[in-house]
Formats: C-alpha cells, structure tokens, sequence
C-alpha cells in the first residue's frame, strides 16, 4: 500500500488557498470519505454553502438576455460584445463570450484531458481567467504540494500505481467542488473508477500529436514516463493506449502546431457553447416540452 494513500488532510488545505481562507466550517456531510468544506464568511453566520465553498451569483446582465444563450448563433449579441469601447485607461475592451458559459454551465466543473505536453494546465489557466466566475485547478499541482515531493519523486519511491492511487483520490476531493477548471493528469483516464468523477462535469480532450508534445517538451525532466531510449515512440505507445478513453470525453479540440493558448482557449470557448446546445438541461427541455404542448410553464 503507497504510503500516500491517506491526503486528504493535505489537499484541502492547497483547495484553501485556490478558493480563500476565511472562515471555514467543517460541519458538511461527508463524500467518499472526504469532508466537503464549506466557508461560512464570518463567525456569526450559520449559513453552510454549496460545494466550492464559495458564494457566486450568475450573471443576468440585460444585453445577455436575446433569447439565444449561445452568443455565436446570435448575430445581434456577437456584434455587440465585439463591439469596442474605452475603459477608464483609454484602453479598447471587448466582451468575450468566455463570460457567457458561466452562467449557462450552471456551476458544472469543465475536465480537461489529454498527453502530458497537450496544455492542458496552461490552456486552463487561460480560460479559467476568461470565464471570470470559474477557478482554475491543476491535480498535479495539487499532488506537489500536499505531498511536497515532485511527480518524479512519486514515480521513483511509490511507482506509477501508487501514483495513480494519490491522483485518484485528490479527483475525489477537487470534484466536490464547483465552477472550477480541472487540468488531470495523462494516464488519470485510465482508471474506471475516476470517469464517475469526470462525468459530473463536461470533459474536453486536448488532442495533440506526439510529435508536436515532444518538441514542447523537450528538455523537461520532470516526465519520468518518457525516461526511455525512443521518447517519441513511447508518447505514440501511450497515446494508442490511451485513445479510446480519452476519446470517451464529450467533445475533442485538435490541436495543430499553429495554435497558441488563447487559440485553443477560444476554441473550446465556441465548442462549449455549442455543446451545450446539442445537450440542454433536463428543465430546459421540460419548458421547450410544455410550451410546444400550449401548457403553462413553472420553473
């Protein structure tokens, strides 16, 4: 058995400070074992708030409100939100329509998936930042520094299984949480255990080829997987494993050799509009239902 099997106590306090330090009551229900911490604001309140800790209130800003959600199938809304204007530095601003999925993802974590060297952390960085009302969370990250010891470290004393052990359980953490922006680890897909996690949100696959994801990370040692003879072959190897479960994410984004972070950021931006479209809440297609139907609607 790793002797990291046991973390929680060390992931919360990393979660700590993603979401603030202020007053934190341990007084929730439990999750896998795990206490979903709740941050009351102050001593006096009794309030326990939902997962994440954190209050927000979506946006309902009059301009959003044109009758379609998804700003790329609006022509008027698109116009208007590209629509440049000063700021009080005299700066030009747009309106990105990364602000938009906030309210429309209704709080549901985006996962992010893929080779090591796809971007996953620093693609997620960048949209996370563009969404505005969403965090931004990296397992890795998380990993380092509530064991305080390097992804390499782990490998060498606890091997690959009991690494992929820790990387399970801080999923069981982190996707307690909400509105957040999840980068996971290569080979965290190869778990069946860890895709009833990753369903709860929305998964993307960043797909890069291996030949692109070996020149990005080309002098990294910090890969204790690609410390072999042929790296290349062995990305190739890991991704013709890997595939057909990455490929069971909700929706792909190819990643050319072309395309920055604020590319593909922009283009799951449009996808994620788009899926969620093609895929609308339960509630919203009982109204569609009932309004086709001539009946009165109560939501």
């Amino acid at each position: 058995m790793t002797r990291y099997l046991v973390v929680f106590a060390q992931v919360l306090p990393v979660l700590f400070h993603v979401f603030g330090t202020t007053t934190w009551a341990f007084t929730t229900t439990t999750t896998s074992s795990v206490s979903v911490v709740a941050r009351t604001g102050s001593t006096s309140t009794t309030t326990i708030l939902g997962a994440g800790g954190f209050e927000w209130e979506d946006p309902t800003d009059e301009q959003f409100d044109q009758g379609v959600d998804n700003p790329f199938k609006n022509p008027d809304l698109l116009k208007a939100m590209k629509k440049e204007g000063d700021d009080e530095d005299g700066e030009s601003k747009v309106i990105d329509p990364a602000r938009l999925l906030g309210p429309r993802l209704q709080g549901s974590n985006l996962y992010l998936v893929g080779m090591m060297g796809s971007g996953k952390s620093s693609v997620g960085d960048k949209l996370a930042r563009r969404m505005g009302s969403y965090k931004f969370l990296d397992t890795d990250e998380i990993i380092e520094k509530a064991t305080k010891l390097s992804i390499s470290e782990i490998f060498e004393s606890e091997g690959e299984e009991g690494f992929r052990d820790v990387e399970s359980q801080v999923l069981d953490t982190v996707q307690s949480y909400v509105r957040c922006v999840i980068s996971t680890g290569g080979g965290l897909v190869c778990k069946p255990k860890n895709w009833g996690k990753l369903q709860t949100g929305i998964v993307v696959w960043l797909d890069v080829a291996p030949e692109i994801i070996l020149k990005r990370i080309e002098g990294n040692e910090d890969r204790p997987l690609l410390k072999t003879e042929d790296p290349l072959q062995t990305l190739k190897d890991l991704l013709e494993e890997r595939e057909s479960k990455y490929s069971q994410a909700d929706f792909r984004v190819e990643i050319t050799e072309d395309m920055d972070e604020d590319m593909v950021a922009s283009r799951i931006v449009l996808d994620m509009h788009n899926y969620i479209d093609d895929n609308p809440p339960a509630w919203k297609l009982a109204k569609q239902k009932a309004q086709e139907e001539g009946l009165d609607w109560v939501q």
